[in-house]
């Protein structure tokens, strides 16, 4: 009775640890410089991460449906441009992972009030789809990379981190 106790006890710790170890798979852990600014640039479809004026990581990018110009209100498809930060991570993402976009910023809302308009929000850098799409451009405005690249990113940038997005 005392083996088969100790034999279930100890496969239920492999089993528990096999488990534990997969827990998604989508969390890395990253060691190397910080992310000091991150540049897009949408006419490239290009990401860069930097330290200092050093490029860590490039990626190219999927942007917004109507991708050129401005995003000025909701349902537009633009994505935005100028200076943001990262606001936040979303480890519950639909799109794998995800981090936050501070858009709109107090200018973006003056403007699309000024227009009677909703500026829209909820601006990412995100994973792929849940689904495979046809066209380049798909998202709603966010900018989107691979769901392995987007592992890479999210351990990488941190709240805070500026990000520039250039026409």
């Amino acid at each position: 009775m005392r083996f088969g106790q100790f034999f279930l006890l100890m496969a239920a710790m492999l089993f528990l640890a096999s488990c534990g170890g997969k827990q998604d798979g989508k969390f890395r852990t990253y060691r190397g410089p910080a992310v000091t600014a991150i540049i897009v640039d949408k006419s490239d479809r290009q990401m860069f991460l930097l330290n200092n004026s050093k490029v860590l990581e490039k990626f190219t990018v999927h942007l917004g449906g109507n991708p050129v110009g401005h995003k000025q209100f909701e349902g537009d498809g633009k994505t935005p441009e100028g200076q943001y930060r990262i606001s936040h991570r979303n480890p519950n993402s639909q799109y794998h992972l995800s981090l936050g976009i501070s858009y709109p910023n107090d200018r973006d809302r003056a403007f699309a009030a000024s227009q009677g308009k909703p500026p829209g929000g909820d601006i990412f850098i995100h994973g792929g789809p849940p689904r495979p799409v046809d066209k380049h451009d798909w998202t709603a405005g966010c900018i989107a990379v691979s769901d392995k690249e987007m592992e890479l990113i999210y351990a990488m940038v941190k709240p805070g981190t500026p990000i520039f997005i250039r026409p």
